[in-house]
């Protein structure tokens, strides 16, 4: 294909070169907004211009809680993610690698985790794009819930270059597959400053840029038009252990870059959100995360990866740590609304009649707004010391568990046509037969 457009191919190297014009040119065809269909129409998310989509967390391999300790992740974890994200308002996306499912055979895996997707939530789906196999897959599970494909994306797959310079054989057949049904290529670069890139800022971001718009064009000599979203995924390396650095000042310079980079393009931007390096969900956990989210939505990142959930370097998703940053996600929406000037909401009459004397609790005005004047937390704590020792002086980690647990027990299941529902479990029925044992990447 490269070959075909114009670009220098050294088949010995297995190199590519492209140059500046027929690059920019393969770029502008990408679309800078679409529309994500989600099997419920209500929950379709938009992408692209300023709008901030929120996405869970997605590809460890571990799961977490006060209850259990950390174990390796099963389909009951998959699918207890997948509820929590459906329940969880502020996200608007499922699905994807929430957790690896290590009890299931990795040939069938990703039959059994899209099942759990279409049947538990309605929300928009993402799903991996693992070279072509895994890929025709899911396309055609999504064939059965959607029907036609064409109109508009229905699933999004990330693909990630194999920094420095380089996409494998699996991360170009998910991106081919993906792109030539036009579906969302999510390209992302996962480079770490000091280790596959040279250890300063602005050349690992130039080789961010070079990365990303490489696999960008790539998706449109498949597909002009075929939507898909340049991702950043750029960090430090720690550099007395040499393994990644999240929640640090220098990823927080590569999420905003990241984002006027994309916006040069006219492209939608990825970035991630709750990226810590912390073994449990405590302070660090806490403060790393917001070190990630805020640039991200500073930044007004059009789809933000790994929103909740997130520890120690994402090898590990956290039940509690789920919570607390759903938490956050909600107090961002909040935020975003902004606040209204007006004579109303001014209040200078309650000033004037309160004066220097009285307190504001019992004016109409706060009367009839005290239930929904400001954000509520579900998880934070603001009861007096003496209280709180009394109720169990419990932590925010103990009071997320028992939340996820309320939610999961609370969860009912988005109603499904039953004939699509049968159609899928046939299919994967089918298929989880024939893949049985077989290595998908040969």
């Amino acid at each position: 294909m490269w070959a075909k457009a114009g670009a220098r191919v050294d088949r010995s190297a297995m190199k590519v070169c492209i140059d500046r014009s027929l690059l920019l040119d393969l770029v502008a065809r990408a679309p800078a907004t679409f529309t994500w269909r989600a099997r419920n129409p209500q929950r379709d998310v938009p992408v692209g211009e300023n709008f901030v989509a929120f996405a869970p967390n997605g590809g460890m391999a571990y799961v977490s809680s006060l209850d259990t300790g950390r174990h390796p992740g099963t389909l009951a974890d998959y699918e207890n993610f997948v509820r929590l994200s459906h329940a969880c308002s502020a996200l608007n996306f499922s699905g994807g690698e929430l957790v690896a499912v290590q009890d299931v055979e990795p040939s069938v895996r990703h039959l059994k985790r899209l099942y759990a997707d279409f049947t538990l939530t309605d929300k928009a789906l993402l799903e991996a794009a693992h070279g072509r196999v895994i890929s025709k897959d899911v396309i055609e599970m999504a064939s059965l819930v959607f029907g036609e494909l064409d109109s508009s994306p229905v699933l999004g797959g990330v693909i990630n270059a194999s920094s420095p310079l380089r996409y494998d054989e699996r991360m170009c057949g998910g991106l081919i597959t993906f792109a030539r049904l036009g579906q969302v290529v999510i390209v992302t670069p996962f480079i770490m400053a000091g280790a596959m890139a040279p250890i300063t800022i602005p050349a690992a971001m130039a080789q961010q840029n070079a990365e990303a718009l490489a696999g960008i064009a790539l998706a449109q000599l498949v597909r002009p038009g075929a939507p898909v979203i340049y991702g950043g995924f750029t960090t430090n390396v720690d550099m007395k252990t040499g393994s990644p650095a999240f929640g640090t000042p220098e990823g927080a310079w590569a999420l905003l870059v990241g984002a006027q980079l994309a916006r040069h393009y006219g492209l939608p931007y990825r970035g991630s959100g709750s990226l810590n390096t912390s073994k449990l969900p405590d302070a660090q956990a806490a403060y790393e995360t917001m070190w990630t989210l805020w640039p991200a939505v500073l930044a007004h990142t059009n789809f933000i990866l790994h929103s909740v959930g997130w520890l120690e370097g994402g090898l590990t998703a956290s039940y509690e740590k789920f919570v607390m940053d759903a938490d956050m996600l909600g107090m961002f929406y909040h935020f975003f609304q902004g606040f209204e000037i007006n004579a109303d909401t001014l209040a200078l009459d309650m000033i004037d009649l309160v004066g220097s004397s009285g307190h504001h609790f019992d004016t109409p005005h706060t009367q009839s707004r005290y239930t929904s004047a400001f954000y509520e937390s579900a998880l934070g704590d603001r009861k007096s010391y003496d209280t709180w020792k009394v109720q169990g002086a419990k932590d925010a980690a103990q009071r997320a568990n028992t939340i996820w647990k309320e939610v999961l027990a609370s969860y009912e299941p988005p109603p499904i046509d039953p004939a699509i529902c049968q159609a899928l479990g046939e299919y994967v029925e089918k298929r989880s037969r024939e893949l049985a044992g077989k290595n998908l990447y040969d």
